[in-house]
């Protein structure tokens, strides 16, 4: 997955007009419009990598002493694996030799490279970079192992109206209540009532 991913962004950077990088997956929708996320990107001090110290063990207890010295215990992160990223992070990222290797031979089932690689690697090489949350949003609110899915029946107002506003985070240092730009995970039943409710509820005119 961590190969996939550093393929993606390589190819992207290809590209010089390229500023920001985002991972989305196929079951993910945008929450706000265009200029919206363009916005909050641009005028954001920092990047979008969810990287948190978890003790438990999903988290810690999926280091490998085969880790050192590259990576320490303490220095082990865990987070969601949709990101963004500017373009000198994304160099970083597709750029590393010292880390990568490391997380190929020693994360394997039950660890999730995806879950632990950026977030371990960027927290290390560029701490302040990182706004450490995801703009990605995720109910984890059921029992289970993976998100909850929302399908057709779901789809309400205020449904989306919660998932847009419902939660307050810092955003270069001042609290707001625009946290998320993007959201999963969605059925392809959705899509019919997404897409009544996308001009008047997620902006798109």
């Amino acid at each position: 997955m961590c190969d996939a991913e550093r393929r993606l962004l390589a190819n992207a950077l290809l590209d010089i007009s390229n500023e920001w990088f985002v991972l989305v997956s196929e079951s993910c929708i945008p929450i706000v419009n265009f200029n919206t996320t363009y916005q909050y990107f641009l005028n954001s001090s920092q990047s979008f990598v969810m990287a948190i110290d978890d003790p438990g063990p999903y988290g810690r207890g999926r280091y490998n002493w085969n880790m050192t010295p590259e990576v320490e215990l303490d220095q082990w992160r865990k987070g969601s694996q949709w990101f963004e990223v500017d373009r000198e992070l994304a160099i970083e990222i597709v750029k590393d030799v010292v880390y990568h290797p490391k997380f190929k031979d020693f994360c394997r089932p039950s660890c999730y490279a995806d879950e632990h690689y950026i977030q371990t690697m960027l927290s290390i090489e560029a701490p302040q970079a990182l706004a450490n949350r995801s703009v990605t949003w995720v109910d984890w609110s059921r029992i289970a192992a993976h998100p909850a899915r929302f399908g057709k029946r779901d789809i309400t107002e205020e449904f989306l109206r919660e998932v847009q506003e419902g939660q307050t985070c810092l955003y270069n240092g001042q609290n707001t209540t625009l946290c998320f730009l993007f959201a999963r995970k969605f059925a392809p039943s959705a899509l019919e009532p997404l897409l009544e409710l996308a001009p008047t509820v997620l902006g798109f005119g």
